[in-house]
């Protein structure tokens, strides 16, 4: 299951080569993936049914209890299907809608990892392996809005989206590390065991605050649906897939499968009744005002995430069936009216619905698959979205809390819905044939076939809805309620309330939509306010952000190496310091069993670091710290570490031969302090000094854990077959480490490299750059002064004399 899942991103890495060969039939070559991946889930179907479930074990990282285990249930079959079902159209569709552009072989990369990302994070059994799957997703997903990276507006929307669904994904992570540390474990199924556990703990409320915000953001739930809209700046095949199948369920699915654990709290059944049913209003709200139609069918996904928020909320056995059966209709009439959408702008040049009219003429399929699409949409029998609709009104009727405020939303909502289907499934095709900046005509089969399957899928729901119910409506609600519930879906229930509602729905939603025109003028006076909501607080937000990062770095970063040693020391006394004082008792033990000549070479350590910090000369000062750095290597020696000893006195050579051969590159001692600086900085190293020496003393006889000095001992050459500990330390237990401190050191020796070959002096191309990047215009060198406080009178004799080239030179040798 796992390679045959992962293996789509082989074949991503694949595709780029693959596009060169097949190149617009591309997408029904990689739609085979997806439609392997769905014939094999279907397969899964009666196990599941049946009660049954099917577990894939594969220890990732054992010792951190990180498993990457795959869980077959209702519920992530249900979105399995989903995701790979709509994903085999969505490939095929982008074929034919993106056909000749010069990025198709990378759209397809993107699109098949956000593919592969999002069913690892439906499948996952294991937190932190989902938690990786799900900001895969964000990433993949800021690079699918930001696909037309050459528009302002993409790129925006991208950012936008990134950011509000990165933000609370850190959220999500404290959230998911709290959960495991009550319930002991990072295993999804085993949690939900420890549902009563969970509830009771003291970090239940804040735990589920931190899921909550990450599930928020994901799934666009009020006050975070702002990007969700504006990510419409993605290619159409982007926008059908994130909304119907994808990423902005991604919230709902974890809120859903962690119900059984979490859930039937009062802060669970309040925060999501409230939130889903605001966010359901609130989407219905915006649509109504929108003219475009990507924008119209985005709000209408807003508002059913909120609705499936608000049943999860509920918690009854009525709103689980709700959940799934309103989950599954949503995703196939939005899959097939978003692709519809990009099939009427790819036809005729526009997403304005207000100019578009009379194109059944000339669209005829799409027309009618508009047409059922948009009944599913507005909840219209005999189509699926009816049912799953008069499933929802029941729940809400019976909600245990902020009843009658839901019920008020959920029927004005599906008001103002019912409106938009009939802008989206009719306007664009009644009426007399309107000018179109594109001459209209009929969507090749690449951009029909995946309308066409989703809205017949609908039909057929709906006109035979046990089949669905029997299957993985049934199989989605049980797990989502942790219980096997009864699943009895029926086109007709008799007269009843919810008939009534869905009545009165559709009868104001046909007066919003005939007198569509003149109820968006009547909104414009609430432009203003709307202008103030989530989504300036967000800006609002980015640039007090950005505020703040100017700030710290005027006074953080300045550019001067004291201040920034300066900073960071003060910071480790303080905090260590408190840390130390307040939860440690200061207790070290004195030794005074010194030898002579241990005490010779700690006097030669710490008289040639005081000569260091004195002396007026470079030479003297190189060679003091050289004395420094032999004295340690000494100690090293004394104490049995003859390696530590050799490879400190190599670096100390090294060091030492180098400063003295830059030494006269270097221009003299320059005094750029006063005595008080001096004395603070002083005083800042001596505190930091004495804190750790008091940690060295302190530490001696602290020991938290076992030492693992037998086990190198023991097996340095039975295991690695080597008896130099120290290096087979470095070479195989820390080979990982080693490996990185090489790349490091490789890396700095390229950088120094590329320094040694740079000659500003004989390239006018660096001199260019350096004088336009490096050096801002009628910038003058700084005046040094000499160790007696004389001002350079060299330097000041090329400034009197305008030699520009050697001002320059000291400018730059002076920033250096």
């Amino acid at each position: 299951m796992q390679f045959a899942v992962l293996s789509g991103f082989l074949l991503a890495a694949l595709t780029p080569w693959l596009s060169g060969i097949f190149q617009h039939r591309i997408g029904w070559l990689l739609a085979l993936f997806p439609a392997s991946l769905t014939v094999m889930f279907l397969g899964y179907l009666p196990e599941v049914m049946a009660g049954s479930t099917a577990v894939f074990e594969y220890a990732w990282i054992p010792g951190m209890d990180i498993s990457l285990t795959f869980f077959i249930d209702g519920l992530s079959l249900l979105f399995a299907l989903l995701i790979s079902g709509i994903g085999t159209f969505i490939l095929i569709y982008a074929g034919g809608y993106l056909q000749g552009h010069p990025d198709l072989g990378r759209f397809y990369v993107i699109m098949l990892s956000f593919m592969v990302s999002m069913l690892g994070l439906v499948l996952s059994d294991n937190l932190i392996t989902l938690f990786v799957f799900w900001e895969l997703t964000s990433i993949t997903s800021y690079m699918l809005i930001g696909f037309n990276h050459t528009s302002a507006d993409a790129r925006k929307a991208a950012l936008q989206g990134l950011i509000v669904t990165v933000g609370g994904g850190l959220a999500l992570l404290a959230g998911m590390v709290m959960l495991a540390g009550i319930g002991g474990s990072y295993s999804i199924q085993e949690l939900l065991q420890e549902g009563d556990l969970i509830r009771e703990h003291g970090l239940y409320l804040p735990m589920l605050l931190c899921i909550l915000a990450g599930t928020f953001t994901k799934s666009a739930q009020f006050p975070f649906h702002f990007w969700l809209p504006n990510a419409m700046a993605a290619p159409t095949p982007v926008s059908a897939y994130l909304h119907s199948a994808t990423m902005v369920k991604a919230g709902v699915y974890l809120m859903a499968r962690l119900h059984p654990g979490l859930g039937g709290t009062e802060a669970w059944i309040l925060i999501l009744s409230l939130f889903g049913a605001v966010t359901m209003f609130v989407g219905a709200f915006m649509a109504i005002r929108s003219t475009n139609i990507k924008k119209l069918l985005a709000y209408s996904t807003v508002m059913a995430l909120g609705t499936l928020t608000m049943l999860l909320g509920i918690g009854t056995e009525k709103a689980m069936m709700a959940f799934a059966a309103f989950l599954l209709a949503h995703s196939l009439y939005k899959g097939a009216l978003f692709m519809l959408a990009g099939a009427l702008d790819h036809e005729t040049g526009t997403k304005d619905v207000t100019v578009l009219g009379g194109l059944r003429r000339k669209m005829p399929v799409t027309a009618l698959v508009s047409l059922i699409a948009g009944l599913s949409l507005a909840g219209v029998p005999p189509l699926f979205g009816f049912v799953a609709k008069e499933l929802m009104f029941e729940a809400v009727i019976a909600a245990p809390a902020l009843r009658w405020l839901v019920i008020l939303l959920a029927l004005t909502a599906s008001m103002m819905v019912i409106a938009v289907a009939a802008i989206v499934a009719l306007k664009p095709f009644i009426g007399p044939l309107k000018a179109t900046p594109k001459a209209p005509h009929e969507a090749p089969l690449s951009m029909l076939a995946g309308p066409v399957v989703l809205a017949t899928l609908s039909l057929m729901f709906g006109l035979l809805p046990w089949f669905a119910g029997s299957a993985l409506v049934q199989a989605g609600a049980s797990a989502v309620g942790g219980y096997p519930i009864e699943v009895s879906l029926s086109l007709w229930h008799g007269f009843n309330l919810p008939l009534l509602m869905s009545f009165i729905s559709l009868l104001v939603g046909a007066a919003i939509y005939h007198y569509w025109d003149s109820f968006r003028s009547r909104l414009q006076p609430l432009d203003p306010m709307i202008a103030k909501g989530p989504e300036a607080g967000y800006f609002k937000m980015m640039d007090g952000l950005v505020w703040f990062a100017d700030w710290q770095t005027r006074i953080l970063q300045d550019g001067s190496m004291r201040h920034y040693l300066r900073v960071i020391l003060l910071t480790f006394v303080a905090l260590t310091g408190y840390t130390l004082i307040a939860r440690y008792e200061l207790q070290w033990h004195w030794s005074l069993d010194v030898q002579l000549h241990e005490l010779i070479i700690a006097f030669l350590l710490v008289a040639s670091a005081l000569v260091a910090c004195f002396t007026r000369s470079r030479l003297g000062a190189v060679a003091s710290m050289g004395v420094v750095g032999f004295s340690v290597a000494l100690m090293f020696i004394l104490f049995s570490a003859p390696d530590l000893g050799i490879t400190q006195i190599l670096v100390e050579t090294l060091t030492v031969i180098l400063l003295v051969l830059v030494l006269f590159r270097l221009p003299g001692f320059v005094s750029l302090s006063s005595p008080g600086e001096r004395f603070r900085d002083v005083l800042v190293a001596g505190i930091t000094g004495i804190l750790m020496t008091l940690l060295v003393m302190i530490t001696i006889d602290v020991q938290f854990f076992p030492s693992i000095s037998g086990y190198m001992i023991e097996n340095s050459q039975p295991l690695a077959y080597g008896r130099n500990i120290v290096n087979v330390i470095l070479v195989d237990y820390r080979a990982l480490d080693t490996l990185g401190e090489i790349f490091v050191l490789a890396l700095a020796a390229m950088g120094v490299y590329a320094m040694i070959k740079f000659h500003p002096e004989t390239d006018p191309g660096a001199n260019k750059l350096a004088g336009t990047l490096i050096l801002p215009p009628k910038v003058l060198p700084p005046q040094r002064k000499d160790v007696n406080g004389n001002q350079d009178l060299e330097l000041q004799d090329r400034m009197d004399t305008g030699d520009s080239a050697s001002s320059e030179d000291e400018t730059r040798r002076g920033d250096a």
